[in-house]
């Protein structure tokens, strides 16, 4: 990720990574809210940072193992929902745009996180996936604003 310290930020914010997102992902410091930890978990699985994913993934809900996923271009971050946590949990409700192949899709999912001792993680969440048949004279579902047939 630190090669692409100049470049906005996957998550949508607005933000160039190193500003947000990366140094999180490098461990320089932790997520301060349930909205942040899931915003660099989203950068994570477009990086394809699965020590980052299992790192913030709370232990009695963590996988074994995370396998790379080349298949699936993440293409765009919606926060639905980021209402304020409690002392030690919250709950996001996000959307994700992804494309398999020339198939677009978006995971909507409620996660929740836990506070413990200071640090968020992601616990699970309630995942929905939609497929998406954006036409290509309609907005890219990206969010570039441009129409599908010239971008994505």
């Amino acid at each position: 990720m630190n090669a692409h310290c100049a470049t906005r930020c996957p998550c949508g914010s607005g933000r160039r990574l190193s500003d947000c997102c990366g140094p999180l992902l490098d461990g320089t410091h932790l997520a301060t809210t349930p909205e942040a930890l899931m915003r660099s978990r989203y950068t994570a699985f477009v990086g394809d940072a699965l020590d980052y994913l299992k790192a913030t993934w709370h232990v009695t809900t963590r996988p074994l193992t995370l396998a790379p996923d080349p298949v699936t271009q993440w293409k765009a971050l919606e926060i639905v929902d980021a209402p304020a946590p409690t002392d030690d949990e919250g709950h996001v409700h996000f959307r994700a745009y992804f494309k398999e192949g020339e198939r677009w899709q978006v995971l909507e999912e409620n996660s929740r996180f836990v506070c413990e001792a200071g640090r968020w993680w992601y616990v699970d969440g309630d995942p929905r996936l939609h497929r998406l048949k954006p036409g290509r004279n309609d907005p890219c579902p990206c969010g570039s604003g441009r129409k599908l047939k010239r971008c994505c």
